[in-house]
């Protein structure tokens, strides 16, 4: 009976260490063509066991009043099939109150900053394309504006490169269409990925720097049930 109960302990360790020593992840595109986007983000992780998709088929500026307009279309395996859309408008108050929520985040979690930035640094950005055709309808300024183009995507790039790591050089391009009319098109491309176990440690990191705060955990329900009861209101209203 021991020496059935010792495989059993010893199969459920090499299975949580299997599972630990897994990645998890990520591939990112965003297109944009015109008036048409899509974002859409693939998580895998546990060796396919979990499988996450999400798809921003529209996002639509409505005027300053109702602000962006944005659909969102998920599905998963996690182990259990799940499909679920949701329609919202993103106005100024909404980003007013994600500016408060995070303020509140910082102040219920003990170096948070520090966190976020260290959670960040094991992330590997394997792949990372990004390709931009456009024109100004003028020769001449569609010139300028490339140069222009070119050194704020490797600024983007450098600022990112301080967050995550970049396994592979990105690819950039910068496509100059010199046409009378204007036109933008553009085109990212992004895989990546994170130790499951690391990113496991990270949270129970975040729960513990949570509890050093003073009433952490307390003010980071007040938080989940204030995001919770404005969800619920919009999707009434």
């Amino acid at each position: 009976m021991k020496l059935w109960l010792l495989i059993g302990v010893l199969l459920l360790l090499a299975v949580a260490v299997l599972l630990l020593s897994s990645r998890i992840f990520f591939h990112l595109s965003l297109n944009r063509r015109g008036h048409d986007d899509q974002i859409v983000l693939d998580i895998t992780a546990l060796f396919g066991l979990v499988k996450l998709h999400y798809k921003l088929p529209a996002l639509v500026f409505e005027g300053f009043k109702r602000g962006l307009h944005v659909k969102l279309e998920e599905t998963g395996v996690a182990p259990v099939k799940s499909a679920k859309d949701e329609e919202t408008n993103i106005d100024k108050e909404d980003v007013s109150e994600w500016i408060e929520y995070g303020k509140k985040a910082l102040k219920a979690t003990y170096g948070l900053r520090r966190w976020t930035a260290e959670t960040m640094s094991h992330v590997q950005i394997t792949k990372l394309d990004w390709s931009t055709n456009f024109s100004l309808g003028d020769a001449a300024g569609t010139a300028t504006a490339a140069g222009a183009l070119w050194g704020l995507k490797w600024t983007i790039i450098g600022w990112a490169s301080q967050w995550v790591k970049l396994m592979r050089k990105p690819r950039l391009f910068v496509v100059p269409v010199f046409e009378d009319t204007v036109g933008f098109s553009t085109e990212v491309d992004c895989k990546g990925r994170i130790s499951a176990g690391y990113a496991l440690y990270a949270v129970l990191r975040l729960l513990v720097r949570a509890m050093q705060a003073d009433e952490g955990i307390r003010q980071w329900k007040d938080i989940i049930r204030e995001i919770r009861s404005r969800r619920r209101e919009k999707s009434a209203a």
